[in-house]
């Protein structure tokens, strides 16, 4: 697969097969990804792979809060307003999905069994989070960014799925003292990682892009 094709047809994925992926083949997704350009080649990205019974553990601890309806600390702080094109992006998504499956993933029962779900990592064999030293500027924010990116192409090209999940953060502390975490980094993204289950109907959508003349323009 050349990298045109890489970036094309990589896509989230919301259901995994129960395989387990070798540990060198995770590796080998950090050590791609750590080529990734930063701001002076500052590197402010740190990871950990969580499998087996610790990724069963921090599962349980998340849905348990989620349950008792424990207001959450994410250290980064969730949108609470759209700009109108992004606004009419999402209004597209929830849309298609709603026509596809005729659920509305707007409704808030349906937004609880969503952050239940991405709790529960989809049931993918591996989670991977990405945080960074908290005292980094807004810079590093972007530097991780293009790191959790090659990371899920590299995961791609390799065969495998990844979704990255801003749901997963909303409980930092708690994630942070499962995964050993020191509390003054700032937890910035969880993925799911493993093989797809293609079969499976929620892996039918893919979600649309809007067209290049919409988002660049040309000066000459």
């Amino acid at each position: 697969m050349n990298t045109l094709e890489c970036i094309k047809t990589r896509r989230s994925i919301r259901k995994f097969t129960t395989d387990s992926v070798p540990k060198k083949d995770l590796e080998e997704l950090i050590e791609i990804a750590r080529w990734s350009p930063s701001y002076k080649n500052s590197q402010p990205w740190q990871a950990v792979i969580v499998s087996g019974e610790k990724k069963k553990a921090l599962s349980k601890t998340l849905i348990t809060l989620l349950e008792n309806d424990t207001e959450d600390n994410s250290d980064l702080a969730n949108p609470t307003s759209w700009p109108d094109m992004e606004k009419g992006n999402i209004k597209n998504l929830l849309t298609k999905r709603m026509e596809l499956t005729g659920v509305d993933l707007g409704a808030p029962e349906m937004i609880f069994k969503a952050k239940k779900a991405n709790f529960n990592f989809y049931f993918a064999p591996h989670a991977i989070y990405l945080y960074q030293d908290a005292s980094l500027s807004e810079w590093s924010l972007f530097d991780i960014g293009i790191f959790a990116q090659s990371l899920m192409l590299a995961a791609h090209a390799k065969g495998l799925a990844t979704v990255p999940q801003a749901f997963a953060t909303l409980y930092s502390k708690e994630v942070k003292e499962c995964l050993g975490i020191p509390l003054s980094n700032r937890l910035i993204l969880g993925l799911s990682v493993g093989y797809p289950d293609m079969e499976s109907p929620v892996n039918a959508y893919r979600t649309e892009r809007m067209d290049s003349t919409d988002i660049c323009k040309w000066l000459e």
